[in-house]
């Protein structure tokens, strides 16, 4: 078992991370449960033992860290990425200077949450969407580690001002482009997809979760925008194309017009099952981000975690957009055990079928910049 970060690896992380002040309200840490519907697996209860562990090294040690509490939490798993938490979260233990009190006391994730300043959810199911529309309302600076495993320990010693600083660079191009087009192959066909930039902005997740309202991912490294939906009077988004997904040893082509997939025109096991998803619940269809990955310049391999495998290189989502600018939200499913936002991810080792031949920006003036190509960022 790859050994944890030891308390002082825990402290420079967090004041690095959080740019930790004298004073601070509490720290949170949360954690999913298994039930009959989504039972237990090996990784996830590693993953609440990862979570223990900072907990402990935390709390015998509280009187070294700024925090008025440090706070061990669970909550019933949401059934679905990125849905909204339950109405209750349940304190297994809290920690002060004073003592720890272990009292299970149960609170609205509102109430919890505002009385904490930091707050770090090692799930199974991510709970980016739902912690991010939370820290607009109650202020807290947030880092969401959905799938976390020990493999992914070593990632969190990066130097994460140069990451941030190379994430900057391609916000500053999402900021700017109008429109990106995508071009990948596979089977010897090529598909090309275009993304409506417009009235919108990306989002650096570059680690530094520094001032207030502030959500993003451990380990951190992309840029990512939501394309434009359509949801100004008279002006439908743009975003169209054929888009490959690879499921299993299937590729799954998607129809996408006006920003959602609306069909898939490939067969097979995968693509019916797509299809009716997409017949079924139609929000699924959105597309809700573009993102892009740097921590492939690091060395950094993919291991199968979504949570990191997307920091290597593109991926574009389905699903929920509102928590990243966007407008879809869980009003937008039909049933909302349905809420999602999923990311497929174009590195060869978790779509080896389909390769990035190139990503292009287009800007204002008729300018336009190759970002990726061959997978690889050019920029």
């Amino acid at each position: 078992m790859t050994q944890n970060l030891d308390f002082e690896q825990l402290r420079k992380l967090l004041h690095t991370v959080f740019d930790l002040q004298e004073t601070e309200k509490g720290l949170s840490i949360l954690v999913d449960l298994p039930n009959n519907t989504l039972p237990d697996t090996p990784a996830w209860k590693d993953r609440r033992r990862v979570a223990t562990e900072w907990f402990v090294r935390l709390e015998a040690n509280i009187v070294l860290l700024p925090f008025a509490s440090v706070s061990l939490c669970v909550y019933e798993n949401v059934g679905s990425h990125n849905n909204d938490l339950p109405a209750q979260i349940q304190v297994i233990e809290r920690a002060t200077p004073m003592g720890t009190n272990v009292e299970h006391e149960v609170l609205s994730p509102a109430d919890l949450l505002g009385s904490s300043s930091v707050v770090v959810a090692l799930t199974e199911l991510s709970a980016t969407a739902p912690l991010k529309n939370l820290a607009k309302v109650c202020g807290f600076r947030g880092a969401t580690l959905p799938g976390f495993t020990r493999e992914m320990i070593p990632a969190l010693s990066l130097d994460y001002a140069k990451v941030n600083a190379r994430v900057l660079e391609l916000k500053e191009r999402m900021d700017r482009a109008e429109r990106a087009t995508v071009h990948l192959s596979t089977g010897g066909q090529k598909y090309t997809s275009h993304y409506d930039l417009r009235y919108r902005s990306g989002i650096a997740s570059g680690g530094l979760m520094r001032e207030p309202q502030i959500v993003g991912n451990l380990p951190s490294g992309e840029a990512y925008v939501a394309p434009y939906e359509g949801e100004r009077p008279n002006e439908p988004s743009s975003t169209s194309g054929i888009l490959p997904v690879q499921f299993g040893d299937e590729v799954v082509l998607y129809r996408l017009e006006s920003n959602m997939a609306i069909d898939v025109e490939s067969t097979g096991k995968y693509s019916d099952a797509e299809k009716m998803k997409l017949k079924e619940e139609p929000a699924y269809g959105n597309i809700a981000e573009l993102g892009i990955g740097v921590l492939g310049e690091w060395g950094v391999k993919a291991i199968g975690s979504t949570l990191l495998d997307e920091k290597l290189g593109l991926h574009i989502a389905f699903g929920r957009s509102d928590h990243i600018g966007g407008v879809t939200g869980p009003a937008s499913f039909r049933n909302p055990k349905n809420v999602i936002h999923i990311d497929r991810i174009y590195v060869p080792s978790v779509q080896p079928l389909i390769d990035v031949d190139e990503v292009v920006f287009e800007y204002p003036g008729g300018t336009a910049e190759t970002i990726l190509r061959a997978g690889t960022c050019v920029v």
